[in-house]
Order: structure tokens, then C-alpha cells, then sequence
């Protein structure tokens, strides 16, 4: 059995949506429990640096900047941490990606509009992502002008471009780096993949522990946030002690008849690429 490879591209935006996730989630975290950011499987730090409790950006108000592909990738991070995020673009094709793609829930034509939503939603502590239909340096001008000051600003930015919102309080986004042992786990169906891959999902689900809060929030939320993109593979950093039980807890749900479909489980990095299949009893003898 093997299945089609995955679209460079579409793994490739998984994988940054995974990194600047990672990053984002450090921001909810006191400054002694920042090691444990990621809380990648088998990679956190000694106990008494972890949450007990699953942390989220909820209130946070985070500033995308323009609505590229790093833009829409951090939109789809800030939704799965749980921010309120903003975003901007005068790009008519990159404002209805932005929509297709379920990247931004709402598109509004001025700053008034969409602070009405995200002050609602600032207030829950609800997850929204607003997108602006204007240039990012005209927003940003009306945002200082309002005094809309942001938690949390887009990395890489050229300092000088947000050096106001920054003297102001406003914090950039970090880059995580990937660890030593680190690497990527995916894994696929052959077919039906909404009904069979929740099943491996709960698989994940049941291989980490309470400490990898953070790998269970993308694990349980990033399907729904990634959309399209998201209904064919799953994608997790873990490292490869997690990765080995998870194919084994895998392969066991497959030859129990609990899963009725070939799966194949990829696992890759340090200069490896590990591919397993496993098929229904019924498939082999067909």
C-alpha cells in the first residue's frame, strides 16, 4: 500500500504553522516554565517548570501584519493557542485565500469593525482572526493613533517598523528552534480520512502525557484550524520514543479491526526517514 506523497507545499505550511504554534505558546507560559514552551513529547524539561493545567493565549491580542503566507500561517498558530488575532491586506487575492482556506474569520473593510470583534472576543477569551482589508502601514498608523496596542507582534519584523508598539509593552514572537532528537511524525490514511483519522488522533492522544499540554492543544486543534490542509495528514514534533509508541498503539488499533483502513506512519529528521504501513487483516488476504 502506498499512498500519494504529501504536496510539498501544503506540508511545507503545516510545518511552519507547527513551528510558529510552538512559539506563540511560549507566550502563554510564566517566564520559569518558558523551557517547556513546545512541551513536545519527551522533551520537556524536569517537572515543577510545567503548567498543571493546559495554557492558551485567550485575551491575547496578537498582530499578524500583512496577510502573506507567513501571515496566514501565524493566523492559523494564533488560532490553535487560542489568541484574538488581527491581520491586514490590501492583496484582493490574499484577502479571499484568507477566507477559503478558513484562515480568517471575518474580513472587514476598516480598524473600527474589526476591533468591535475582537473586543467582544478579547473579553471571552475566545479565539477570532480579523483581517483588515487596507495596507498594514496605514492600520498600523490608525492603530497607534487609537492606542491599540497588541500583546504580541509578528517575528522577524524590521525592529524600526514596530519599535513604537514595542516601547510601548507590545512583545515579539520568539522563534523556536527545533531541539536535538526532534523530528517530525505524520500520519496517513487510505481513504475516509474523516472518519478514520480522529481514531489515530485519540491515538496520539492516549501516547501523551499530561505534561505535553501543548502537543495535546495541536493535536485535538489543529485539524479544525488548518482545514483543507489538515484533512489528509497529521503532523506532530515529538521525538522517537514517542513516535515508536504511537506506531505500535497504531498498528495494534489496525490488526483489532478498531481501525478498517491502511494507515501509513512517516517519521523524519536527523537525516532519516522512517515509513511504516499497516493494513487491515481483510486487505492483505484480498
Amino acid at each position: 500500500m502506498a499512498l500519494n506523497p504529501i504536496e510539498p507545499a501544503a506540508f511545507d505550511f503545516i510545518l511552519q504553522v507547527e513551528r510558529l504554534y510552538a512559539s506563540l505558546i511560549a507566550s502563554a507560559i510564566p517566564s520559569r516554565a518558558r523551557e517547556v514552551s513546545a512541551s513536545r513529547p519527551g522533551l520537556a524539561t524536569d517537572a515543577g517548570s510545567s503548567p498543571d493545567e493546559e495554557q492558551n493565549l485567550g485575551g491575547s491580542l496578537l498582530y499578524a501584519g500583512e496577510l502573506d503566507s507567513e501571515g496566514r500561517a501565524l493566523l492559523v498558530a494564533g488560532n490553535i493557542a487560542g489568541a484574538a488575532s488581527l491581520a491586514a491586506t490590501a492583496d484582493l487575492t490574499a484577502q479571499r485565500q484568507a477566507i477559503h482556506d478558513g484562515a480568517a474569520d471575518f474580513l472587514v473593510t476598516s480598524l473600527d469593525e474589526a476591533l468591535r470583534i475582537l473586543k467582544n472576543e478579547l473579553r471571552k477569551r475566545e479565539t477570532v482572526a480579523v483581517c483588515v482589508a487596507a495596507a498594514p502601514d496605514a492600520v498600523e498608523r490608525e492603530m497607534l493613533e487609537r492606542g491599540v496596542l497588541p500583546d504580541l507582534l509578528r517575528p522577524g519584523a524590521v525592529a524600526q517598523r514596530y519599535g513604537p508598539f514595542l516601547k510601548q509593552g507590545a512583545r515579539q514572537i520568539q522563534l523556536h528552534d527545533h531541539e536535538n532528537g526532534e523530528m517530525v511524525l505524520t500520519w496517513r490514511v487510505a481513504a475516509a480520512p474523516a472518519q478514520w483519522l480522529p481514531k489515530l488522533d485519540a491515538v496520539a492522544l492516549d501516547c501523551l502525557q499530561q505534561k505535553d499540554w501543548a502537543a495535546r492543544r495541536w493535536v485535538r486543534r489543529a485539524p479544525r484550524y488548518l482545514g483543507r490542509l489538515g484533512q489528509g495528514v497529521r503532523l506532530l514534533v515529538c521525538d522517537r520514543e514517542f513516535a515508536a509508541r504511537f506506531a505500535e498503539q497504531a498498528r495494534d488499533r489496525v490488526e483489532r479491526g478498531e481501525i478498517g483502513v491502511a494507515i501509513e506512519i512517516q517519521l523524519t529528521g536527523s537525516g532519516i526517514s522512517d515509513r511504516q504501513t499497516f493494513s487491515p487483516l481483510h486487505d492483505l488476504e484480498s
